[in-house]
Formats: C-alpha cells, structure tokens, sequence
C-alpha cells in the first residue's frame, strides 16, 4: 500500500504523546484501556464547540445554525430544563422527531446538565413509544408535531412534568407546550447552567428491541460516547498513514460537510455523526426523509464530503439514473454499516467517485457504535470484510460453551472495553445474559482472520436488518399471532440486494378460518412500526416444519422466498 503496516501505523498513533494515546483505568471494578485525550463528558464536547464559532453546524433546508447558535440554544433549553421544569442529574429526558435542529439541541442541552437522554425511534407507533417513556421514567419528551399527536391519547398514562413541541404547525393543546416556548428569549450572554459530570456518569438510554419482544433500554455513559468520537479520529488516522500519508497537526484538518441520511436516534446517527461533527467543527445537512435525488440535489449545492448511512443509501445513489445530472466532485468519503454489503458495493463506489473512499464498519448499540473500521485501501483488498477491532477494545471469538477458536474459525464475538455500555435499564436479568465481567456477548456470528480482520457472517440473534433497522422476528410473530385465524407463524428474512433484508413471514391458517394477505398485514401495522411489517406472507394450511426440540426449520422456510 505504500505505508506503514498495520502494526506500526498503530503504534505510532498511540504511543506515549501521539494523538490516541491509551491509559488504563478501573471502570466498575474492571481494568480497562481508554483514550487518554478523548472529551471527559459531552458537556465538555458542547462547550468546546463554541470555538467553531459562526462556522455552519446545521442545515436543514433554508434554515442554518451555526455553532454559536446552537450553543446558545442548547444553553436556553438547557436553563429552563433545569429551572422550569426541575430536572436534575439522573432524571430522563426523551426524545422523539424526525431529524430536525431541535433533536440536536434538545440532545445537548439534556446531557450538558446531567440528564439521561432517551433518544426514541421515530418509526413508533403511539403505544411503542409510551411503553419506552414509561419504562425509562421520563420526566421531560420532546417531541415533533408529528410525535405528539401520535402519544396524545397515551399522555394521561405518563408522568411527564412537560411534553414539549417542535414545528407544530397548528395551536398545540394546553397539556404541550411550543419548543420555542419552553427555549424563551435567546440571550448572547446565554450559558449553560452549573452541572458537574464525570467520564462514568449515565448519558443516554438507547432503546433496541430484545427477545421478548419488548425493547431494552441499553445505558450508556458520557465515556462510551465519548470513546466513539476519539475511535472515529483514529481510525481515519490509521488510514492516512496505511497510505504513506502524513497526519495533520491538530487543529489543521479542513471542515467536512456531511450529509445525514440516517436517524439522530440511531447510534450511527448520534455516536458516529453528530457527536464527531461538533467535536471537529463539521457541518451536517438534514433530510426530512432519504430520497437518493435529493441526496444528491445536497450533495451538489452544500458541497457535501461525506454522505453514507446503511448500504441501501450508497447503492440508490451510484445507480440512480440520474446520477450524471449532479457534480459530487467534492464527495471523498462513502461510509455506511449497519447491515450486510455486498463485496462489489466498494467496486462500484470507485467507479462513481473517484475520489471517494469507501469504508464500512461494525458496531452496536450497546457498542455506543463503532467496534470496527475498515477503510480505504484496507476495504478494496478484503471487501467482505468488516475491518479492524479499534485498539481501547478486547475481543474474543468463541464456541458455544465459551472457549475461544482458533483464527479463521466461526464463533460469537464477544467484545470489551470502555465503548461497552453498563447493561440495561432496569433489566437486571438480562444484563446478567448478555454481560459477563466486562464482556459483551454480541449475538453475532464471526471469523477472525490472521491479520486481525473481522468477518460477520450470521446473527445468532433471531433478527434480521432491514436498510439497517433491527427487527426482531418474535415481535412480528407476536402481531402474527394476535390475529385469531392464525395457528402459527414464523418470520425470516428476504434477501434484498439494496435493503440486506427485507422481512418475510410464513404463517399456518387455523382450519376452518379464512384470511388473505393483505388483511393480515393490515392486521400487523396497527400494533408495530411500518418498517417491521412484512412485505410477503405465505399462508398454508399445513403445519410449520419444526425439529425434535419443536424450534421452527426457518432454513426450510426460507426456501419459499428465493
């Protein structure tokens, strides 16, 4: 490749005074390796930003922010949070709307003063997102117009001390009251209100779904958020010197542009994109909602550098027919994880964009996002692959009794470090699964090969992805199930080869009952998200194929879709 190896382009990114120096900390009891120079808490990330000063952060539409304003915002809210509506360290602060600039402050302002942010999927339906704030025990949501109408009939359940309303477009009911309302009068002056945070504090609660069907509220702490942001750094590192190119002195790099295509409540979005674009200085531009052209119509006018999300975004735009119309001369960077990619996906990037760097990675929400990286030239000699563990993480591959495989061969990942979060909320039986002394036990099936790179092959986890959302196939057999003519019913995944996956069902009708298809999916998107519904469902009359242990033959099953 013409730089240095592997080895040494690590050593000298993180020996003593380099720029990802590593210490060692005790972090629950557990010695654990950390970034010596990452942000303590995203209070100190927010309050750095304020030297990008009148640079562009947000752009959504016609509407700019820079990172003074932001700050400023962030600072307004964080006040009347703290002053108006009482809210201490620990107390939850949900979240849930489109990716619009006020999720970004409302994120900010929550965890500058302590609070535990409760980023919610906005794919929810009214039911879905009560359960979460009633499981979290939040005190403050903020929500979009969009949101609160959908909770609305749910409000009276909860115990929120204020439902608050961005870009409502009509007068809001007196229980809710306007984002600009609860925000007030903007002074220059404006600051954020005292608050003491230490690396280990809680931070955020993600919500991923979980077995049962119910999600599990995955809790994060300012130093797993904060480690992702320093893990980001590195890893563009690692690629500049794997090239035989010298690193920037800090404070030098030129600003990026990046365009959102994924959820700020996804840890993607929010770990990977958010936090590192305030730390840098980058600027990000919004999408109400992905349409590859006008992706592209942004990509020109912002003069975009970065743009990716999960593999289903990147292929609808190097195979839009009107790809030629656009000048994405300024794109350099094509990143995405999420999901399965296909190998001739890094090919097809170098033909469209010269320029661009494809890269990929793997990751978690109990990660806080990235475990691996894989990028540049690394990426084009081992396209299959999900790339390099970054260094403050331990990993093991092993069989099913626990004991570690010999490289090349397939097992669980297991994964440690200070980017693992500390379990889930309020579910002390299934922290204790899925944790032990440090260790994450992914789900995922994988090989190691000798030169340390990662391969995911299988999710031992009954899930599949679909264009990078998770589904669990329990919480759609479940709504299967509700139906009264059916008996049983199975859900797989459909490959897809823009979306990895998309979702399937085979369901066996009750004799005597009759049912189509459409009424039956009808039936499911009344109780879960749209993107959790199955797209096919094969209805029969005989049983399901099962093993002796009664476990249903999926593998059999998926035969029906191909």
């Amino acid at each position: 490749m013409g730089g240095l190896s592997i080895a040494d382009a690590v050593a000298a990114l993180t020996a003593p005074g380099a720029p990802f120096e590593m210490e060692e900390r005790d972090i629950g009891g557990l010695a654990t390796r950390v970034w010596k120079n990452a942000p303590r808490s995203l209070r100190a990330v927010l309050e750095a930003s304020r030297a990008h000063g009148d640079l562009p952060f947000l752009v959504y539409e016609d509407e700019r922010l820079s990172f003074a304003e932001h700050y400023l915002r962030c600072a307004a809210l964080a006040r009347a949070l703290t002053e108006r509506y009482g809210i201490a360290k620990g107390d939850r602060v949900a979240i849930a709307m489109r990716n619009f600039p006020e999720w970004s402050v409302a994120f900010w302002a929550a965890a500058a003063i302590g609070a535990i942010v409760v980023p919610l999927n906005a794919w929810m339906t009214g039911p879905e997102i009560e359960y979460c704030l009633a499981d979290c025990g939040a005190s403050v949501l903020v929500a979009d117009a969009e949101r609160a109408e959908r909770l609305l009939p749910h409000l009276a359940t909860l115990r929120l001390k204020a439902t608050i309303v961005a870009r409502a477009t009509a007068p809001l009911p007196e229980s809710l009251v306007a984002f600009e309302q609860a925000v007030g009068q903007i002074e220059a002056a404006t600051t954020l209100p005292a608050a003491q945070l230490a690396p280990e504090d809680d931070a955020t609660i993600f919500y991923t779904s979980g077995t049962t069907g119910k999600p599990k509220g995955a809790l994060g702490t300012h130093r797993n958020i904060c480690t992702n942001i320093t893990s980001i750094g590195f890893a563009h590192g690692r690629a500049l010197l794997r090239r035989g190119e010298a690193l920037l002195a800090p404070g030098t790099a030129p600003k990026r542009a990046i365009l959102l295509s994924v959820p700020f409540f996804h840890a993607t979005g929010c770990h990977s994109t958010l936090c590192p674009a305030l730390h840098a200085g980058n600027k990000i531009v919004l999408m109400y909602r992905w349409d590859p052209e006008r992706a592209m119509q942004l990509m020109e006018k912002e003069r975009i550098t970065s743009f990716g999300g999960v593999p289903a975004m990147a292929w609808q735009v190097i195979e839009h027919p009107a790809f030629t119309r656009f000048d994405l001369r300024s794109v350099e960077s094509i990143a995405y994880s999420g999901a399965p990619s296909a190998p001739e996906l890094v090919a097809r990037i170098k033909e469209r964009f010269p320029k661009g760097a494809p890269s990929n990675g793997y990751g978690l929400t109990e990660t806080s996002s990235v475990t691996s990286q894989h990028a540049a030239e690394d990426y084009e000699r081992k396209p299959d692959s999900a790339g390099l563990v970054i260094p403050v993480c331990d990993t093991r591959v092993v069989d099913p009794a626990g004991a570690d495989v010999p490289p090349g061969e397939i097992g669980e990942l297991w994964i440690k470090g200070p980017n693992v979060v500390k379990g889930y909320w309020n579910k002390p039986e299934a922290t204790a699964a899925t944790f032990t002394e440090g260790w994450l036990h992914s789900g995922d099936l994988v090989r190691m090969d000798e030169e340390g790179f990662l391969y995911i092959l299988d999710r031992a986890k009954d899930m599949l992805i679909r264009g990078g959302e998770n589904v669990y196939c329990v919480e759609v057999e479940s709504a299967l199930y509700s139906h009264p003519a059916i008996m049983d019913a199975a859900v797989i995944g459909i490959p897809h080869r823009v979306l990895g996956e998309e979702v399937g069902a085979v369901v066996q009708v009750k004799p005597g009952a009759a049912i189509g298809e459409a009424e039956l999916k009808r039936h499911v998107a009344r109780q879960i998200a749209a993107f959790k519904v199955p797209v096919r469902i094969e209805l029969r009359q005989e049983p399901l194929p099962r093993n002796a242990n009664g476990k249903i033959l999926k593998r059999e099953l998926r035969a029906l879709f191909t």
